[in-house]
């Protein structure tokens, strides 16, 4: 059957990655009647844009662009992260989430600037990426049209697996890497990178060792601890040091690109876990997080000496936890993801200072901390060889007051027994 008119259909921004899906999905759109165009964020992913540009062009594409979001990844997203603590299910740190609210904001920015009736992805059925990245492009423009190609009968029933898309793409004279396919999937951006499916799906194979990409082993991580000391200002990391190679940066993607570095080397960020997924289905990921693990356990050490006990409490219990899930849900662009990024910044005004931190063998260890304006730390009042002004007598009224309800307690339980 003949394919209908190229663009007949409407203009689509196709976002696309260069690899066998969403070449294949690039070629079938142009045969279903549309126009596509071809979007690449660059999030800090290793990737040659330049041949993904090339491979777009050659299957059909009538323009590619080719966008650099690392800054705005790290400085919206990464840090405001970093000091809301968040994490989802105690363990995840959000590395997939936290690139998808800039790539579909830069997506649907130039969908309307280039006139796309539609905009197009390549993320599985399955998956939480279709939510997150349908939810933002929805929430930025209602009007923008979606196409899901894995979720429409007709591509999936053609194409249901590996093979059927290496027909097409053979038929359509797409170029296809001769890089064996691994037995798992990934997902990259400078925050992390993820590992899932294949040989993953079981919850009880243990990862090949040549699967982890971006740290060492620890065990063959260097027998000698590095050091290194981060600076925050009001909960954002703003200076990296390390004696021993001298480093000295303050750029917030230097900074971080540094931290990766360092944490790479020694083996620190990797965790293999079962999470739930927001449409209801169980998933095991392997992720690999190097700098943002340091970030994140040096911020959480800093606001131990300087944030106030109800402030902190109240975060982790109210901001923390809700956080983390609408990062993970694809809810950054809403009403609630608005106003929890507002609320993040009014904990952190007391959030200055620096900590010490060893990395050794996959381990991290704060050395220490100190504060030249914030802490909130008494060295005599917390010291038991100085009284200070704290009088150890009114311990006694406090334990009283706390014990009242406890001894009612106690005398029921007497009582039944």
């Amino acid at each position: 059957m003949a394919s209908a008119a190229s663009g007949s259909k409407g203009r689509v921004l196709l976002a696309y990655s260069g690899g066998l899906d969403t070449s294949c999905i690039l070629a079938w759109l142009i045969d279903e009647g549309y126009e596509v165009m071809a979007y690449m964020a660059d999030v800090g992913q290793e990737e040659d844009f330049e041949a993904a540009r090339a491979k777009a062009l050659k299957v059909g594409a009538s323009k590619v662009f080719i966008e650099d979001l690392r800054r705005e990844l790290v400085e919206e997203l990464v840090i405001p992260t970093i000091q809301a603590n968040a994490v989802y299910e105690t363990v995840y740190l959000l590395g997939t989430s936290v690139a998808r609210p800039v790539i579909a904001r830069s997506q649907v920015a130039i969908a309307q600037r280039e006139g796309c009736t539609h905009v197009a992805h390549g993320c599985t059925g399955k998956g939480n990426d279709q939510v997150r990245f349908e939810l933002a492009y929805y929430a930025l423009d209602p009007k923008l049209q979606v196409i899901a190609p894995w979720r429409i009968p007709a591509f999936y029933t053609r194409f249901p697996g590996r093979n059927a898309l290496l027909a097409y793409a053979a038929e359509k004279a797409i170029p296809v890497s001769q890089t064996p396919s691994k037995p798992w999937s990934t997902d990259e951006n400078l925050f992390h990178i993820s590992y899932e499916a294949g040989i993953l799906e079981d919850p009880n194979v243990t990862p090949p060792k040549d699967m982890w990409k971006l740290t060492v082993d620890p065990e063959d991580a260097p027998d000698t601890p590095e050091r290194i000391t981060i600076t925050f200002s009001a909960g954002k990391p703003v200076r990296v040091t390390n004696e021993a190679d001298g480093t000295d940066l303050s750029d917030p993607l230097d900074l971080f690109l540094y931290l990766n570095t360092v944490a790479r080397r020694n083996g620190v960020g990797r965790i293999d876990i079962v999470e739930n997924r927001f449409i209801g289905i169980k998933s095991r990921g392997c992720y690999e997080t190097p700098g943002g693990t340091i970030l994140r356990a040096a911020h959480i050490d800093l606001e131990g000496l300087v944030l106030d006990r109800e402030v902190r409490a109240y975060r982790d219990e109210h901001i923390t936890p809700i956080f983390g899930k609408i990062m993970y849900n694809g809810l950054y662009f809403s009403p609630e993801g608005d106003l929890i990024t507002k609320m993040v910044p009014l904990t952190q005004a007391s959030v200055n200072g620096s900590v010490r931190v060893k990395l050794y063998k996959g381990s991290l260890t704060m050395e220490g901390r100190w504060s030249d304006s914030e802490t909130l730390y008494d060295m005599e009042q917390s010291s038991m060889d100085v009284q200070g002004d704290f009088e150890p007598v009114d311990s006694e009224g406090f334990i009283k007051i706390q014990s009242i309800r406890l001894k009612k307690w106690g005398a029921k339980l007497q009582q039944k027994n």
